[in-house]
């Protein structure tokens, strides 16, 4: 039996992206995914439930420290810079996680069935921080309309953060896409 090496998780992420990225994801199987990481399938499935999760197994994650950033914003805050709060950190969630990230989407975007699975976990996202608006008193539809317009945020910021040639922080493009987002609500006629 060979020495136990630490990490599984990890390990079993970077070959299932590999692979991924290599030969396609619906051409990859959890078999070779934990024969790549030097792991069994049972190890495998001790850590994801099937071979999707290891793509999107941090959007709860993320989920939990937008919605706790956004609850955890000033109470005088508007609701949209509530959102901010969200945005930051959800960026700094991402630090130097770009190159795993870039191919990361890269898999989704040629998937169509992940690409569904991804605009899903958006939309969770979304209805997590509409429901914390509420619950900081922004009303109906404003809580939701607001909701949607970070998600759009954070997914037009991340999008450009990903971007092969792309070497600005996060953060700084997610502020970027809100104020672009605020100008174009205040323009007037153009």
């Amino acid at each position: 039996m060979g020495r136990w090496v630490p990490d599984a998780r990890g390990r079993l992420a970077k070959a299932a992206l590999a692979l991924y990225s290599e030969r396609g994801y619906e051409q990859t199987t959890v078999a070779e995914i934990a024969a790549h990481a030097g792991l069994t399938e049972r190890t495998f499935f001790r850590h994801y439930a099937d071979k999707r999760e290891v793509l999107f197994a941090g959007s709860q994650e993320l989920q939990t420290l937008f919605v706790d950033a956004v609850a955890g914003a000033p109470r005088d805050a508007a609701p949209l810079e509530a959102v901010a709060a969200g945005l930051d950190a959800a960026a700094e969630l991402f630090t130097d996680r770009r190159p795993f990230a870039r191919q990361r989407q890269a898999v989704i975007a040629a998937n169509a069935n992940l690409v569904e699975r991804e605009l899903i976990k958006l939309a969770s996202l979304s209805s997590a921080i509409a429901a914390t608006l509420r619950g900081r008193g922004v009303t109906e539809p404003a809580a939701s309309l607001t909701a949607e317009a970070g998600v759009a945020v954070f997914k037009v910021g991340f999008e450009r953060w990903v971007a092969p040639a792309e070497t600005r922080d996060m953060a700084d493009l997610m502020h970027e896409a809100l104020d672009a987002l605020k100008a174009a609500v205040a323009a007037r006629g153009q």
